[in-house]
């Protein structure tokens, strides 16, 4: 039902012929997989958006963007996911892929973390930069947990949506069944 009523919000292939700046890209977003509400695209989209979620600066869209063109699953989802990550989220995600990292070297408790550089939204690129040295800082713990971190969300989030997905289906199954066999005839 969900998908009958958002279905009409998205854009079909032809969609682009319209679209006179679009067209240039229609090779690429015109794919029906890239729009299909269908659990292998939106499992793909989800597994994309946490993948490039934690992508360290504004590159997330863009690198959601490769991964939808590439592997033909749902941009609108890998994109809402990836924001997931945010100012008050990426921090304590860097973390975890920090204390990950350390897990896989062996270097549990062994590492000392640098404060947190403070952002400062009126100059961006001195924060990035300060935000990258202080990342830089943890060295291969980061180096080895982040990417970990990112095949392991993307991994789960993927199979989470499959199962749920399959769950759901044999649920409105036996649902349907109970109502057909309980119905008058």
């Amino acid at each position: 039902m969900f998908r009958r009523k958002i279905r009409k919000y998205l854009p079909t292939p032809d969609h682009f012929d319209r679209l006179s700046w679009a067209r240039p890209f229609k090779r690429f977003l015109g794919h029906p997989n890239i729009w299909a509400l269908n659990r292998k695209s939106i499992a793909g989209g989800v597994a994309a958006g946490l993948f490039c979620g934690l992508i360290p600066g504004p590159f997330q869209i863009f690198g959601a963007l490769i991964w939808v063109v590439l592997a033909k699953v749902n941009m609108p989802v890998a994109f809402t996911v990836t924001l997931y990550t945010n100012p008050i989220t990426i921090v304590p995600l860097y973390l975890v892929a920090v204390a990950y990292g350390q897990f896989f070297l062996g270097e549990i408790g062994e590492a000392t973390m640098q404060p947190l550089p403070e952002w400062n939204w009126s100059a961006w690129g001195d924060s990035t930069h300060a935000m990258l040295d202080w990342m830089l800082s943890m060295g291969p713990s980061l180096a080895v947990g982040l990417p970990a971190l990112m095949v392991t969300l993307s991994l789960l989030g993927y199979f989470t949506v499959r199962v749920a997905w399959n769950l759901g289906v044999r649920i409105a199954v036996v649902r349907r069944r109970k109502r057909n066999f309980s119905a008058p005839r």
